[in-house]
């Protein structure tokens, strides 16, 4: 048993970082330790995501879940210094935009210990958008900015981020998916629970503050939606907040006959992506995702922190009337699908969770390193 101060803290609070840190959780072994913040803390949104990530379980929570974004950030930060106090790390690993990025990264920066920025670089240069800010700040207290590609690390330099501070690791997420597929029995059955087949369904996730805070929007974006319903199945795992607004807003008839289900396991998730004709979405992560299994993706923003995606893997809803551009991009959606077929990936996939790990012990190596793993 390695003491508690050899480990690496793994701060994470929302279903799409405990996705893509899984590998690197797994890569660290026994080094691990894993503080769940709360930021998710609905039993769809995050209980059921545990079952799904073999090799990772988390060591201790906190619960920030359900109040603001200044509320998060500093009970966050506040609760996680506490803990670093009681339990020293030699790192702290945190990923991607999220309140609970932020909050571990500046409770680790005022304890002097080394941040790690899983996802670094990206920009939608939107400031506008919460986690816009949260991506820069964490950019610039982190001691190793994991960038997944060159355009990210580029980026990193011109905000005066020193190349040592900088690595290209390529995208976690593809160490993620390749454990989260179900074998063709669970995949049938997932299927026919909601009448479809390979390719002749649309998949949609909803749930960014910047669309579902703003009445007239998720307006428009339902209506789209629903229009692309008369044409074919739309599954519409729905997040507890966007539920919640649509109530409240009576907006339950612009529904029409979009095929509303509650928030999915990875697996289950992940393996609708992967057969889906179209994928609708306001997500970042599902950016990546739709990419990586080769999917035609409208992302109803204005705007992207994936920039390399915006070279034929996505569109940008942008301005266009959602209607026009949800139909439009059903109907040209398999001969999108051939052409993606036939393209190499932006991101590097192999073995980059591991990268990630060995640059971390190789830069703040334990006192053990190198003996218990080979126990």
């Amino acid at each position: 048993m390695n003491h508690i101060s050899e480990k690496v803290l793994v701060v994470l609070g929302t279903r799409p970082e405990a996705i893509k840190l899984a590998g690197v959780i797994r890569a660290l072994g026994e080094d691990a330790a894993v503080i769940h913040t709360g930021q998710h803390y609905d039993e769809n949104m995050w209980g059921r995501v545990l079952n799904d990530l073999a090799g990772v379980s988390v060591t201790d929570h906190i619960a920030i879940g359900g109040r603001t974004r200044g509320e998060q950030v500093g009970l966050a930060t506040q609760e996680l210094t506490r803990y670093l106090v009681q339990h020293p790390a030699r790192a702290v690993v945190v990923q991607g935009d999220t309140n609970s990025t932020l909050a571990g990264a500046l409770a680790a920066n005022m304890l002097g210990i080394p941040v790690i920025h899983v996802e670094a670089g990206l920009r939608s240069h939107d400031r506008t958008m919460p986690e816009e800010i949260n991506r820069i700040l964490v950019d610039q207290v982190a001691e190793l900015c994991c960038a997944p590609v060159e355009a990210n690390a580029e980026q990193l330099r011109r905000e005066g981020v020193s190349e040592d501070r900088i690595a290209v690791t390529g995208n976690t997420l593809s160490d993620a998916l390749s454990t989260l597929q179900i074998d063709e029995v669970e995949r049938t059955h997932l299927m026919a629970r909601y009448g479809v087949e390979g390719d002749d369904y649309v998949l949609s996730t909803i749930h960014r503050a910047g669309t579902v805070d703003d009445r007239e929007k998720l307006t428009g974006l339902l209506k789209g939606l629903a229009a692309v319903a008369e044409r074919t199945t739309v599954l519409l795992p729905l997040h507890p907040h966007t539920r919640k607004n649509i109530a409240t807003w009576g907006l339950e008839e612009e529904l029409g006959r979009i095929t509303v289900i509650e928030p999915l396991p990875p697996k289950e998730f992940v393996t609708l992506e992967a057969h889906a004709g179209l994928i609708i979405s306001d997500s970042g992560g599902v950016q990546e995702e739709a990419c990586l299994f080769r999917r035609p993706l409208l992302v109803v923003r204005d705007s992207t922190e994936r920039p390399e995606l915006l070279d034929g893997w996505c569109r940008l809803l942008g301005d266009e009337d959602p209607t026009i551009a949800m139909v439009q991009a059903w109907d040209v959606s398999a001969g999108w699908r051939e052409q993606l077929a036939r393209r190499d990936f932006p991101y590097c996939t192999d073995e980059v969770s591991a990268g990630i790990v060995g640059q971390i012990n190789s830069r703040w190596p334990a006192a053990h390193h190198g003996h218990e793993h080979d126990a």
